[in-house]
């Protein structure tokens, strides 16, 4: 994803269950988007450990691999990234090929997530949470939406009531998902086509918003916005109004994942930090404060049935995620993708 907002979050203590090693007298570096991990994870880890891990922060995917791809993986040892991005950190030679002996909490995951079209048997990425883009509305307020064209071609009632995602990927994703196309598009004729149409719903959109939608939501501001679903769920929280339904289309499998660099200098630490994620208490926490799915079938089965009754999306199994098409890498249709969106952000 592109970022995570900052949410008060009460933790109960982890049970981290590592071997300690002898610490480094540099830090461990990890990095990720803010509030994606328990506030006190990387203080219990080093109390667990004897080791001294720092967390640093990125915004976005672009801002870290711009760093990363810079350095050649230097200065950094584990890092949280979206799948297309761990699939060019892959593709560059940055990412560690992973040894599972040292990871054996990889035996809390499910089976599906051992089988993610980006990285088939975890070789140089391990998933740490997965869900789905869908439409998140005011279900007082509009009629349940079925169709990303419900979102793309709004009703009047619905003119200048509808937010989308401004990044580069999900904005696609929801063209190329209405045409039809696959999520990966990379044909230059239908990238046009899918250009021309999220030109013409620009003209009907509140905004692009990829972190206060769903506030918008909960205002009446917006009353039908695209959204990830475990961000819909954030306003969920604060409105039972607000509803979340994948649009009859489909959606994209998107996948945040944590990959070790290749020039790490503190390999075993970064070893022990990865597995300490996949306890199933720890990792039951991202599901819990996040309100994302985790592909850990020990956290997910642990969550209070209470918390599943309150967010349905959260209740998807990992079969019914994997019926959707994962986002990958698209190489040097990146670029394509990057000027397509500069065009539909400059179009009046």
């Amino acid at each position: 994803m592109v970022g995570i907002s900052c949410r008060a979050v009460a933790i109960a203590g982890m049970a981290l269950g590592l071997t300690a090693f002898a610490a480094s007298a540099d830090p461990l570096v990890i990095s990720n988007w803010d509030g994606y991990l328990a506030p006190d994870a990387i203080k219990q880890f080093n109390e667990a450990t004897g080791n001294s891990a720092e967390l640093v922060l990125h915004a976005t995917n672009e801002e870290i691999m711009g760093k990363l791809i810079a350095a050649k993986g230097k200065g950094y040892d584990v890092v949280f990234v979206s799948s297309p991005f761990a699939e060019v950190l892959h593709n560059l030679g940055l990412a560690e090929e992973l040894d599972h002996s040292k990871l054996p909490n990889l035996k809390n995951l499910y089976p599906e997530a051992t089988t993610l079209a980006h990285d088939k048997g975890n070789t140089f990425s391990v998933p740490y949470t997965w869900g789905t883009t869908g439409l998140c509305y005011r279900s007082d307020l509009t009629p349940a939406p079925t169709s990303w064209n419900d979102l793309l071609k709004p009703t009047d009632a619905l003119k200048g009531k509808t937010t989308m995602l401004a990044t580069d990927r999900w904005l696609l994703a929801a063209g190329f998902l209405s045409e039809g196309y696959s999520v990966n598009e990379t044909d230059k004729a239908k990238l046009q086509q899918t250009r021309d149409l999220l030109i013409a719903a620009k003209k009907t959109l509140l905004a692009y918003d990829d972190t206060t939608f769903y506030s918008k939501l909960v205002s009446g501001e917006a009353q039908l916005v695209q959204a990830w679903d475990g961000w819909c769920n954030y306003g969920i929280t604060e409105n039972p109004q607000i509803k979340y339904v994948i649009p009859k289309e489909g959606s994209d499998l998107w996948v945040d994942t944590m990959v070790i660099l290749k020039a790490s200098e503190h390999k075993d630490a970064a070893y022990a930090f990865i597995n300490s994620m996949l306890d199933g208490k720890t990792h039951r926490w991202a599901a819990e404060n996040i309100l994302y799915k985790v592909p850990n079938k020990a956290a997910m089965e642990g969550l209070d049935p209470a918390l599943l009754q309150k967010y349905p999306n959260m209740t998807m199994t990992p079969a019914e995620l994997l019926k959707h098409e994962q986002l990958r890498d698209v190489g040097a249709a990146q670029r394509d993708y990057s000027r397509t969106v500069s065009e539909i952000m400059a179009a009046n």
